[in-house]
């Protein structure tokens, strides 16, 4: 086999070697100042042969390729430009490229797969370059999406950032698909996507292309709210060694924190050797201290039956019952009812546990490491294949059910890529590993437990309270000296007693278990122990001419999770109910695959494009789902675009909500695959939770007026809802788009905007349910169970919702370059939801707000080298909700800005900037960390003459 090998390499050689390689050379200026062009673009139309221009702006291209043949010349922030070559020694020594103020002429692959002019994409893209990258005040390329028409931002911590567009918006937002080169950076069992903690650094991102809404009938799968498409520097085109410093600075205010450094380093080295052969490594490290989330909102109000609404003395900070925002342990499971002789009457109080705050339970320090290489080969002038490798380590905050502190998180990534100048072939796999991280509630929740029982507690509580009222002491009072008593013992943050316990539970993988004897060893934990591989393959072919009545493009692809057991929050299905828990098992596989097909026509001599996709996807969970979408485009004059789109896309579960199985403060997060509720029942046999508290507070107000608790129970059963859900289904959705988009005034005013439909089926989100353990729902065993906390079985299921949804926005961006390179931008965004006549089995969260906006002004070059950019972001306040947290967030402004000098010679760039520059504190979700001002200086240097 290796003597096959080593032939075929020396076959394979010799012929490349055989090939007669023509040079052309030449030089390239700015056609307004006549300086040279550096780091141009020199490519040969329909090859994947090209090279870049050096310091003085000449270049040399050699190729296998005998002319004539068409060179496509280009350069962020000038038009781009064809030249015709007739023979290898004819002289291009006067190549010159226009500047262009507006990029009107960029090009876009991510809306249609294939590229086209970003004027007539048949769907809603934004695009930042190179340029806007450099240009925007934000501290990373990925903050710069922020200001992005359309893009709503989620900051979980200052490593830890998800887009989003057009509603339904989640911190772990697996809606919203994130490409970096073509690999999706969905971790699997987080299901989160980490774009920024492993994708490019600052000095390898070449372009992001956002597209907002529906992209599945396209690429399938989690790509039903939209997607943001990365693209890296090749190292043909982009040579050299670079090196990039930030230092900044945050919590300037010391409300949070003391103020601290942020520092990240990044390096890059790309080599090409005779436009063969060229290989390119990236490395950068990031450290600081992360944002604070600790607003104390209470959303257990007295208003609601699981507060104490007969009240009105224990409302506001006296709420015995309070489950704040940024406080553990002190939610639903670790309530209790407690009775007691109140002025002449049996009164029920519900009482949470104190619970632990996050400041207390998180590591303040985050760190990002990112490492990447490539190797690239072109075979020909038509074939290009590469390796790459990719890794990250992270620390952090993120949310998904509960706040989870990721600590050494690692993914891996290879990619295989063969690409043609008319197809592109790729493998690639994805190695997660959650290292030391943890999740908050559960080490709240054993934290306590620690200190004793709920019931152990409660008893405590309940005989001091009683003893209190007795005493005369009124009622607020009382609350606050009976729990005094009752969380005697318990470890306090800062003591060593309490760093001891936290180490103790954050490396137990084991939520269900809690001993409860007062200074004996926790066994309950809250490690986040989950690893997991994707596998992936997909194949694009686009026929070009070979195909005459239209431009196809088809393309398949297949993925496939392997999630290894750990026991706690994935399991192997195959065992007994009983062993489930214990680590070890088959792996748990999930798989899809898919084909697409996009034809596209133009008619009436080029003025209308009509394009049409069909795309199947099949998961064996579920029956195949079919993704059509039709677009057209009409150019009523030479620049003025008017487009209409519909499509249809589906959405598979993602993996925590098909296959999870983890116990969380005596709460089962189960997924909703039928499979996963096997001798369970809690799809067919099961209360809601919400008409559980209802039927309690029922009950508590028939016992008060004399009945028993058993009669009061019987007599109130309607008040209790079956549950009767159904396995769960892929999400599915039907978007319909219009849209215009022109550039007018000689090229110095550029119009983007369009309006959207869209119409969601089968929303997935959890619903809270109990199942009676003696009985089945609606016999009067089961009804009594519900009174009774240990008869009963909680479970937070992943399942589809019964009504369906509306939303619907619009967008509009304007951009004018009005004097030399003074530039003015500025985009409005409207997203609002109809609201159903009846409620459904869980609140699905639309948390998006109403209204944003930005406006920014800019000057690449206000003088010689010397560039300026300064942007306003507004967003008015909105509802969040989330099985963490629901409630307002208020509506807030920032102002971010920089200053960027160059030194071309030298090849050094400055830029002193800020984001949120007069540090007005926000949040972007309930229970999300306030977020201040963050300043910074950042140098980079490009090396001169290393290579």
């Amino acid at each position: 086999m290796r003597k096959l090998l080593l032939l075929a390499f020396v076959l394979i050689s010799s012929t490349l070697s055989a090939q007669q390689l023509y040079l052309v050379s030449g030089k390239l200026k700015d056609a307004e100042n006549k300086e040279p062009l550096i780091g141009a673009s020199i490519r040969i139309k329909g090859t994947v042969a090209g090279t870049t221009t050096r310091q003085d702006g000449s270049f040399e291209l050699k190729t296998n390729r005998k002319p004539p043949f068409t060179l496509v010349l280009s350069s962020v922030g000038y038009k781009q430009e064809e030249i015709d070559v007739a023979s290898d020694s004819q002289s291009l020594i006067d190549l010159q490229l226009k500047p262009q103020a507006l990029l009107a002429e960029e090009v876009v692959v991510s809306a249609s797969r294939i590229e086209e002019g970003i004027l007539k994409s048949p769907v809603a893209i934004e695009k930042l370059d190179i340029r806007a990258i450099k240009s925007s005040p934000a501290p990373s390329f990925y903050d710069a999406l922020e200001n992005v028409k359309g893009v709503q931002m989620t900051t979980s911590s200052l490593t830890f950032k998800v887009p989003n567009t057009r509603g339904f918006n989640i911190p772990n937002n697996f809606r919203f698909m994130q490409l970096v080169d073509g690999v999706d950076m969905q971790a699997a069992t987080l299901g989160v996507p980490l774009g920024n903690a492993i994708g490019p650094t600052e000095l390898d991102i070449e372009s992001i292309e956002i597209t907002p809404g529906a992209a599945s009938a396209l690429y399938g799968m989690n790509a039903i709210n939209g997607m943001a498409n990365l693209q890296t520097k090749s190292p043909f085109q982009y040579q050299g060694v670079s090196i990039y410093q930030k230092i900044g600075v945050n919590h300037v205010d010391g409300i949070d924190r003391d103020p601290s450094a942020l520092t990240e380093t990044a390096v890059r080295i790309a080599k090409a050797f005779n436009n063969k052969f060229a290989f390119k490594l990236n490395f950068s490290y990031l450290q600081g201290t992360d944002w604070l989330a600790n607003t104390q909102t209470d959303q257990n109000p007295q208003n609601l039956n699981s507060a104490n609404p007969r009240f009105p003395e224990l409302s506001g900070a006296n709420n015995p019952a309070a489950d704040l925002w940024n406080r553990y342990g002190d939610d639903r499971s670790a309530r209790s009812s407690i009775g007691i002789q109140y002025k002449g009457r049996t009164e029920t109080f519900n009482v949470s546990r104190t619970g632990y705050y996050e400041k207390d339970l998180i590591s303040p320090t985050v760190r990002n490491l990112k490492f990447d290489g490539g190797l690239f080969y072109k075979l020909n002038d038509h074939l290009e294949l590469s390796y790459g490798y990719r890794y990250g380590l992270m620390d952090g905050i993120f949310q998904r059910g509960n706040k989870i502190q990721l600590k050494d998180v690692t993914v891996q990534n290879h990619k295989l890529e063969l690409r043609g100048s008319n197809f592109v072939a790729r493998a690639y796999m994805l190695i997660e590993n959650t290292g030391k991280s943890y999740n908050l509630n559960p080490l709240a929740y054993n934290l306590d437990l620690n200190n004793g029982s709920n019931s152990a507690w409660a008893s405590k509580f309940q005989k001091e309270l009683q003893t209190q009222v007795n005493n005369g002491v009124d009622l607020a009072s009382a609350m606050q000296l009976a729990r005094k008593v009752a969380d005697a013992g318990r470890v306090e943050p800062g003591t060593e007693a309490f760093n001891n316990l936290k180490n103790t539970i954050v490396n137990i993988n084991n939520w269900d278990i809690a001993v409860n004897v007062p200074g004996a060893p926790a066994t309950g934990g809250a490690a986040l122990w989950q690893r997991s591989n994707t596998y992936h393959a997909d194949f694009q072919y686009n026929f070009g001419d070979r195909i005459k009545f239209a431009d196809v493009v088809v393309g398949a692809d297949y993925r496939l999770y392997s999630v290894i057991p750990d026991g706690n929050n994935f399991v192997d299905f195959s065992k007994p109910l009983a062993e489930r828990t214990t680590p070890g098992g088959k792996n748990q596989i999930y798989q899809k695959y898919g084909a697409f097909a996009l034809a596209t026509k133009k008619f009436f001599q080029d003025k209308l494009k009509v394009s049409a996709s069909a795309r199947v996807d099949n998961n064996p969970e579920f029956s195949p789902k079919f993704n059509p979408r039709i677009a057209l485009v009409y150019t009523a004059a030479e620049k003025h675009n008017i487009r209409f789109s519909y499509q249809n896309g589906f959405r598979f579960p993602a993996l925590f909500e098909a296959l999870s199985f983890v116990n969380n403060s005596n709460v089962r997060r189960v997924g909703g695959l039928a499979r996963v509720n096997e001798g369970l029942g809690f799809l067919e046999n099961s209360y809601t939770l919400v008409s559980l508290d209802n039927f309690t507070a029922a009950v508590n107000a028939d016992v008060a007026a004399g009945l028993s608790k058993n009669d009061a129970a019987l007599k109130n059963r309607n008040v209790l809802q079956v549950a009767n859900l159904k396995p769960e289904q892929p999400e599915q959705i039907n978007s319909f788009e219009a849209g215009y988009k022109s550039v007018l005034a000689n090229n110095k005013l550029a119009i983007d905007g369009e309006v959207y439909y869209n119409v969601y089926k089968g929303f997935l989100g959890q619903v809270e349910v109990a199942v009676p353990t003696s009985g089945t729902v609606l016999s009067d065993a089961a009804v009594l169970d519900m009174l009774t906390r240990a008869k009963q079985v909680r479970y937070r299921v992943y399942t589809n919702a019964k009504n369906t949804y509306h939303s619907y926005g619009a967008t509009l961006g304007l951009t004018y370059n009005f004097h030399k390179k003074y530039t003015i931008s500025g985009n409005a965004n409207f997203n609002d939801i109809q609201a159903n006549k009846t409620s459904d089995v869980f609140v699905t969260g639309f948390n998006t707000p109403k209204w944003a906006t930005n406006l920014s002004l800019g000057n690449r070059e206000v003088a010689k080298n010397l560039g300026f950019n300064v942007v306003w972001r507004w967003q008015d306040s909105f509802l969040w909700q989330s099985p963490l947290a629901d409630g307002i967030v208020p509506a807030y402004s920032t102002v971010d800005a920089q200053v960027t000098y160059r030194l071309p010679k030298a090849g050094l760039t400055t830029k002193l900037g800020g984001s949120n520059i007069f540090n007005n504190r926000y949040i972007q979700y309930a229970a999300g960390p306030t977020i201040g001002g963050l300043y910074y200086v950042a140098f980079t240097w490009d090396v001169p003459k290393i290579f």
